[in-house]
């Protein structure tokens, strides 16, 4: 089992989650509604992924 020689300093532990940046998610354009959405997911407006309705009309507004 591996074990450490030397205490790591804050320093250098911390310095591994400073280049960690938090982007925004993908928008892509809704073949079907034309509004923005993430990609590879049901469109919360229409309710249709991939050309085929998912959610429908009636059981979203509920």
């Amino acid at each position: 089992m591996a074990v450490p020689k030397a205490k790591q300093s804050k320093k250098r532990t911390n310095s591994r989650f400073a280049n960690y940046k938090a982007t925004a998610p993908t928008l892509v354009e809704c073949p079907h509604c034309h509004t923005k959405m993430q990609a590879h997911r049901v469109c919360g407006n229409c309710g249709y992924y991939d050309k085929v309705e998912v959610i429908p009309q009636d059981a979203k507004k509920d």
